[in-house]
Parts: structure tokens; sequence; C-alpha cells
């Protein structure tokens, strides 16, 4: 055949004719917009005031918003939230108040952040990011010692108890904003620690001043205080600012390095007492101790070889500092120095020394019964 009618490439069909239209499906698209509506009236705006559920991506915009203005300590240039709250019935739910973020849609969840001023007192706030305050105990003593707070988290599906309920009513009063949020978000922002399913953001601990401390102390019938000299395991210290609770204490002071200070985890292994319980930090604790010296307190330093027996500790009713090495050395060798007595605790096996924060709650414990019996 003539050509190249053999030619396997060459064109099928005849070059491009007219386009096919829409059959009217992009009409809308040409029409005008109409005037532009003010920010407050625009949903995807994070300047919008309506009730109406806002898309994800604007919440998360006003959520943006609302955080920036409270670390800038201003009012945020948003409206009210759009998500609407449920009740908490026998099938689970929502309390009242708590409000569902996108962490509980899968997103991630971070509440405010403000400076912590802590009412009524002067304190030294770290230079530390907020913390999270965790389980049930420590979340309502924080809250019934009106502790600045600038989220709860709720994890999805909680059991509800009159300490929930007291947390969620409390926080609702003070308006701390409340947010729902699943469990593995939870447990995410936690590391794994042990939570109950409640979480209470708050600014870095206010620590007391050391001078107020113990102008304070004095002003008590039988002063009592604790010091610490190198505790690393903020577990440790949680545990013994309890004791000092438990047992009628009336503050705890420790260095400003090389120790733990009053982490989330210390405020959980309290069990809340951190609200309670005057807490200071100094810069020399040799310094310090002897200025309590000078105030009239007797310092006692716990160590297992000391020459004084616990249970033989006359001085025990008179103004009382005590002492508490680290996890590992004990009390370091200024320290020791400087303490009026090294005390040790009796024990009936031949074990080398007691945790750090088991030998303070066992001579606070002591303490306590010789001031009440004598």
């Amino acid at each position: 055949m003539p050509g190249n009618s053999q030619n396997a490439s060459k064109r099928a069909t005849s070059k491009k004719g007219a386009s096919i239209g829409s059959g009217g499906k992009n009409r809308a698209g040409l029409k005008g917009r109409g005037k532009t509506l003010p920010a407050d009236e625009r949903p995807w705006h994070k300047g919008y005031s309506g009730t109406e559920k806002l898309p994800d991506k604007t919440a998360r915009k006003q959520e943006k918003e609302r955080r920036a203005a409270a670390s800038e300590g201003r009012a945020p240039k948003v409206g009210t939230p759009g998500t609407k709250d449920t009740t908490w019935g026998r099938g689970g739910g929502r309390a009242p108040g708590i409000t569902r973020t996108a962490a509980a849609r899968g997103g991630r969840a971070s509440g405010p952040r403000g400076p912590r001023v802590a009412p009524g007192r002067k304190s030294n706030p770290t230079k530390e990011g907020p913390e999270l305050l965790l389980g049930r105990n420590p979340v309502v003593e924080a809250l019934r010692a009106l502790v600045p707070a600038t989220a709860l988290y709720v994890a999805q599906g909680i059991d509800i108890d009159e300490r929930v309920a007291e947390i969620v009513r409390t926080s609702g009063d003070r308006g701390i904003p409340i947010l729902e949020i699943s469990r593995n978000e939870l447990d995410r922002m936690t590391g794994g620690v042990l939570h109950q399913g409640i979480g209470l953001q708050v600014p870095p601990f206010a620590y007391e001043d050391f001078d107020d401390l113990v102008a304070a102390a004095l002003e008590q019938t039988s002063p009592l205080l604790v010091a610490l000299d190198g505790v690393t395991d903020p577990r440790n210290v949680g545990a013994v600012i309890r004791s000092v609770a438990a047992f009628g204490g009336h503050g705890v002071f420790m260095t400003e390095r090389r120790a733990a200070g009053i982490t989330a985890t210390a405020w959980r292994t309290s069990a809340g007492a951190a609200a309670r319980v005057p807490v200071s930090q100094v810069v020399n604790l040799t310094r310090a101790i002897k200025s309590a010296q000078k105030q009239g307190f007797t310092a006692i330093g716990l160590d297992a070889d000391g020459e004084t027996d616990l249970y033989q500790l006359e001085a025990a009713v008179g103004p009382l500092l005590v002492v508490v090495g680290s996890e590992g050395r004990g009390l370091s060798r200024l320290v020791g120095e400087t303490c009026d007595l090294r005390v040790s605790i009796p024990m009936a096996s031949d074990v080398e020394s007691l945790n750090a924060s088991v030998a303070a709650a066992v001579t606070l414990a002591e303490v306590a019964r010789r001031r009440t019996h004598g």
C-alpha cells in the first residue's frame, strides 16, 4: 500500500478538536465571591468567634495563638473555642468543661505556658520549662494549695472518683483549660510514667526564699527543718518532703547545683506534700547550715558511723535541723564537719546503710515521738 499505512506508530485519530465542556459543574467557580467577611465571621480565620465546630486546621491555629498569648502575657486574639462539651454518663463520656482537643483525635496537645507566681510568697522560679504533675493525689493537693497551673489533661475513659470530680470542678472554677486527650497521647507526654489518667501542667516550681523559710520555722513551737546534701534522685527528694509533712517538719532546703530539685517526679513521690511544705534552694549548703545554727538550730548529720545514737538524741526537743546525705557518699566532708552532731540509726542486722529517704523518715519519726512523749 502507498504511504506509511503499515507504520505502527502512525496517528490513529484526527488532530485535536473542540474541548468537551464540564456540563455546568464548574459554573460556580466562575461566579464572584462577593464582599470579604470580617475575621470574626470567617470560620477559617484564627479570629473566628462563632460557636460552630471549627475545622481542625482552624482549631490548631487558634490553639497556637492562645499559647503564644499566654507566653507573652497578653490576651489571645481569638474567640471562644468552637468545640462543644458533653457531660459524663454511666457509660463514659466527657466531664463537664472538658474540651476534646486535636490530641484526642490523633494530633498533639499542648497547654498554654506562662510564668509562675506563687501566691503570697517570695520565690525564685527555675529557668526550666513547665512540668506535668501526675497522679490524682499530687494534682488535687496542688489545686488545693492554689499552685498556678496552665492546663489540665484528662485521659479519655478515665474512672471517675471523688478526687477526679474535685480536680475537674476546681480547675473549671479557676479557669484552667481542661483538655481531654487519649490515654496513648498522655502516655507519650509523660514518657510512660504512671499518671492515673490525670496530668496538671504547671510552670517551674517557685522556691521559698531561704531566710523566709528559716524565719517561718522559728515562729513554730518546735522548729524542724531538713537539709539535703547532694541528693540526686528526685524520688528521694519527694519521699523526704512527704516525711517532713507527715512528722510535723516546717521546711526543706537543698543546693541549686549537683542535686535534684522539685521536678514532676518529686511532686508525684511527695503525693502532693510539696504543695504544703516550703522548699528552698541555696547556693552553699554549708553556709546555709551555719546561718541556721546562728539562729538557734542544732544541726545533726545522719551518718552510719555517727557517734550519737538516734534513740539517745536529747537535742530532738529543741529547734532541730536534720541533714541528710546523698545516696552514694553520704555527708560531704565540709557539711559533716559543720554539723553539731553526727547521728547513727541503730539496726539489728549488718545492713551497711539505709536509703536517704528511709533514713530521713526514721529520724523524723523518732523526733516526732520524743517531742510528743518526752
